[in-house]
């Protein structure tokens, strides 16, 4: 049995509100934000050797051995279901496995324990669960462990985590799961903190600078409602990128453009939040949606499903302004509404519900960790 404290830490979901798509290059900047539904990560000791993860997406108990510095998958079970469920909880216990390696520490032996409000009955909102659950699991597993870490060390180490997996991720939702609120983020070189990590450990990457990366807390507005839309058909952000970029259209001129555009607006969102002029945040919001529009038309994506294109009309009928949140291709689109305008909020919520959107509830977004 491994030694350590039973820890129970939670993180919430995300909303791309700008900055999609462009956001994978390394320090293009996008704005996210934390939503009030989380996923909990409960870590204890195992009553025997290996990793025994438990989730609530899967029908019951999975069964890990370390094999060297990995996990595999116990003999005896659905193997290829069981790597989907649980790899990014394994690649965080991986991860923060490398970091208590270095420090002569063996690799852990523990139950994890999954909860989450980020789907309906199996069934994923779009909200960022693969982050969340990296977030929280890094944070229990070195809670877990006794490792004192800051905010920005479990980001990085949720980042390296979620590169392992796809190196195309860009970690805004890993920002928003971990430091909560409304955050400016600018990705890091992913390739690079890969290599770093395989050259001088994952405890120097924890340390050294990583290019292209910043992010820092932004306002929310005041006189604007976030109001979310769940198009009820789940969507692949991965797929939907590596789709973008298995083109030639990457690094071509049209791909320039579209990330110097997202750029502009970004910026202008971000610092019209800064200054409180909501006029301006909403016009910024329209020309992201203008944009993804722009690039579903040339790529053919299908980033705007008939469910999101409901979705921003209705927004649009009563002055607000709406967009497609992430990949698009379903999950979910965001609406910034007049907060005062009760009537208006009603009536979008209808049209939606007519148009087969359902209003999703995400509560009150968490307290900011400022830690």
């Amino acid at each position: 049995m491994s030694g350590g404290r039973t820890a129970v830490r939670r993180a919430p979901g995300k909303l791309f509100v700008a900055g999609e798509y462009a956001v994978v290059e390394p320090g293009v900047p996008a704005i996210v934000t934390a939503v009030g539904r989380s996923v909990t990560v409960t870590v204890a000791a195992a009553d025997g050797p290996g990793v025994v993860i438990a989730s609530d997406l899967a029908a019951g108990p999975m069964r890990w051995r370390w094999q060297g510095d990995r996990l595999e998958v116990c003999p005896g079970q659905d193997e290829p279901r069981v790597r989907r469920a649980a790899a990014h909880v394994v690649s965080a216990i991986e991860t923060v496995a490398g970091l208590l390696a270095e420090q002569g520490r063996p690799a852990p032996r523990v139950s994890v324990s999954v909860r989450s409000e980020l789907h309906e009955k199996g069934t994923k909102f779009g909200l960022g669960s693969s982050g969340a659950v990296t977030v929280a699991s890094v944070a229990a597993l070195a809670a877990h462990h006794g490792l004192e870490l800051e905010a920005a060390s479990r980001f990085r180490l949720a980042l390296l985590a979620t590169a392992r997996i796809d190196p195309r991720a860009s970690g805004g939702d890993l920002a928003a799961s971990t430091w909560g609120g409304w955050v400016a983020y600018r990705a890091p070189d992913r390739d690079f903190v890969l290599d770093l990590a395989r050259r001088e450990g994952v405890g120097h990457a924890l340390r050294a600078p990583w290019p292209g990366f910043a992010v820092r807390a932004l306002p929310p507005p005041r006189a604007l409602r976030l109001e979310v839309g769940w198009t009820g058909r789940p969507a692949s952000t991965a797929s939907l990128v590596a789709g973008l970029h298995r083109r030639t259209w990457r690094g071509s001129a049209s791909h320039q453009a579209f990330v110097r555009t997202s750029t502009g607006f970004v910026d202008a969102a971000t610092d019209a939040l800064e200054r409180g002029d909501e006029g301006e945040l909403l016009h910024q919001i329209r020309c992201a949606r203008e944009e993804l529009a722009r690039l579903d038309g040339e790529a053919r994506l299908g980033i705007f499903t008939p469910e999101l294109t409901a979705l921003c009309a209705a927004a649009e009928a009563v002055g607000g302004a709406a967009k497609p949140s992430g990949a698009g291709g379903g999950d979910c689109g965001i609406a910034l509404l007049d907060a005062a305008a009760e009537h208006d909020i009603a009536q979008v919520r209808q049209r939606w519900a007519a148009a087969g959107v359902q209003p999703l509830s995400v509560a009150r977004p968490p307290e900011r960790n400022e830690e």
